[in-house]
């Protein structure tokens, strides 16, 4: 295999901080969350509109009714996964609204499990206790700060299970189309819910200040386009198991932005309850045994 121009955990690492970054554009921008997903969805489209008209078309052609069936479920479920995230950062900190989305890892455990009758593993149930018992503590905190906090940890845990299902709905599809007409149908989809979400709700538009809309282009960029291209570039080079570990550092990565840039402290049990998940996620994710034959490779 050619080796890569520069090393894989550059971007990667740099994929991590895009990804770290939406919540804190979710935070500084004053439109309802709705308004703020409908541009983040409609900004990554028409950047992404050159490249798919240009190279992809051909592939939508490949669609089926059926596909075109899951991928509307798919994009509608991203939809609000977006809306209830971006609203759950109205009542909690980016601390415990990231950390309680990276449990998505084990609600699509769950959706395998009574949807595909996936059997479970006992590491797999010592995985879910060690981050429910986490998410419990975050909760509890949160709690003792205010009933919205923990209103936003429950708004932050749908949000979970709605990309969750997103992932699930999409999976089949995926696997036969280029990651450039995926991502553009199901955005596709996504922005057009939005849309008609906004029109009955009865929300605005615009106008907006350039600094609203500069807030909108960023997470369009940085978290949605920058940090997910990245991740795709890194898996040629690296394991999935890399990402998906790399990806639970989002909430770290998060939590001291919004430490620096909003001033948001953490709390003894955001920062336990937070670790725990983590830990609790990345026991689910890592397979031991491989470890255990690169280490006696390593030490005999």
């Amino acid at each position: 295999m050619e080796k890569p121009a520069i090393h894989p955990y550059i971007p990667i690492i740099v994929g991590v901080i895009s990804v770290a970054m939406s919540a804190i554009f979710v935070k500084m921008t004053n439109a309802d969350s709705g308004v703020t997903a409908f541009y983040r969805m409609l900004f990554s489209i028409l950047i992404m509109s050159p490249l798919f008209f240009f190279k992809y078309t051909h592939e939508v052609k490949k669609l089926s009714k059926r596909d075109w069936f899951f991928t509307t479920i798919a994009g509608i479920f991203l939809a609000f996964h977006f809306i209830l995230w971006f609203e759950s950062l109205n009542y909690t900190s980016v601390a415990s609204s990231t950390v309680l989305v990276t449990l998505q890892p084990l609600f699509a455990f769950a959706g395998t499990y009574f949807f595909f009758k996936e059997k479970l593993s006992v590491k797999t149930i010592v995985s879910a206790l060690i981050a429910i018992g986490g998410s419990v503590l975050i909760a509890y905190g949160d709690f003792k700060i205010s009933g919205q906090a923990l209103f936003g940890d429950i708004l932050a845990l749908i949000a979970c299970a709605l990309i969750t299902a997103y992932l699930l709905f999409g999976q089949d599809i995926r696997k036969r189309l280029s990651l450039v007409t995926y991502t553009f149908v199901v955005y596709g989809v996504s922005t057009i819910t939005l849309f008609f979400y906004i029109v009955l709700k009865g929300e605005s538009f615009g106008p907006y200040p350039a600094q609203e809309w500069m807030w909108f282009v960023l997470l369009a960029i940085i978290p949605n386009l920058l940090g997910h291209t990245l991740f795709n570039w890194a898996l040629k080079w690296v394991s999935t198991n890399v990402i998906s570990i790399a990806i639970l550092f989002e909430p770290v990565g998060a939590a001291i932005l919004a430490y620096f840039i909003l001033g948001e402290y953490l709390n003894a049990s955001q920062i336990i309850g937070g670790t725990v998940v983590i830990l609790g996620i990345m026991f689910f994710i890592i397979d031991y045994e491989k470890v255990k034959k690169i280490f006696f490779k390593i030490f005999p």
